[in-house]
């Protein structure tokens, strides 16, 4: 079964955060700032730790530029 998990990223941040609203929505403020993807791992790594899965299940299928981002969770 595949998921789709809607994102909102604060890159560039002091402190890092993670806020989930609802089961396939959530807001992430990480310390990587917004440039050559940094912000994106740091992103797919605090959200693979907080489902408690392999980054390797994540993949970001839209929003690479933008801080609204949908990653593809796949079972």
């Amino acid at each position: 079964m595949e998921t789709y998990l809607k994102i909102k990223v604060h890159a560039d941040e002091k402190k890092e955060k993670l806020l989930q609203k609802s089961a396939d929505t959530f807001e992430i403020w990480v310390k990587a700032p917004a440039e050559r993807g940094q912000a994106n791992a740091a992103v797919r790594a605090a959200l693979a730790a907080h489902l408690g899965i392999p980054e390797n299940k994540l993949s970001l299928i839209k929003g690479a530029t933008s801080p609204a981002k949908i990653f593809l969770l796949r079972n």
